[in-house]
């Protein structure tokens, strides 16, 4: 499995280094996570529970986008797209996760959290990661049409701002890539079946 690796970092922080913790993928039992530790040190353990968010979210109508957030080997939180079931414009996937993290943190800051995500995110879910301080941002595919992790736009590289994390870029990027794909075409499938 081949993948794309993107990390940046400001000038005033130290050179990137590989991700060596571990972390844990969740079991929910009665509405709450618990969790056992996987190594994750090739990214694809992270990313594995942003895709199963994914395929929740489109199993509600929703675009087919994850996204989980870890801290020091814990997963604090994990969420899919909520914009249709929701009828709310920012229930993104990152946005959700970031709200859930802080919320079980107790505070907006998240030090020492990694958000994984199967899209690159947008400038608004950007603008959310540098507010909540998250040092690292791990995504699947990029997105050429409204990307802010450097496809489009370039928030999370903005030196004008005072946080700018790590970025990785295509950990299961076919993955990620394949559930856009099928989604939209089953939906463009749909609009022709109505003509």
């Amino acid at each position: 499995m081949s993948f794309l690796i993107v990390i940046r970092a400001g000038p005033e922080l130290p050179p990137p280094t590989p991700v060596t913790h571990k972390h844990r993928v969740g079991v929910e039992v009665a509405g709450r996570t618990y969790s056992r530790i996987v190594d994750t040190l090739d990214l694809e353990a992270g990313m594995a529970i942003a895709v199963e968010e994914a395929r929740k979210a489109e199993g509600h109508g929703d675009v087919p986008i994850g996204a989980a957030i870890f801290r020091d080997g814990e997963l604090l939180s994990r969420a899919g797209n909520e914009r249709e079931l929701r009828r709310d414009p920012t229930a993104h996937a990152e946005v959700l996760a970031i709200r859930a993290a802080a919320e079980a943190l107790g505070g907006w800051r998240l030090p020492g959290t990694s958000l994984f995500v199967t899209l690159e995110p947008c400038a608004m879910c950007a603008g959310a990661i540098v507010l909540a301080r998250i040092p690292l941002v791990v995504f699947g595919a990029p997105d050429p049409k409204g990307g802010a992790c450097g496809s489009v736009l370039d928030v999370l590289a903005e030196p004008a701002l005072n946080h700018r994390p790590e970025v990785i870029g295509g950990v299961s990027r076919e993955e990620s890539a394949a559930l856009l794909q099928a989604f939209f075409a089953s939906r463009r499938r749909g609009s022709a079946d109505t003509l």
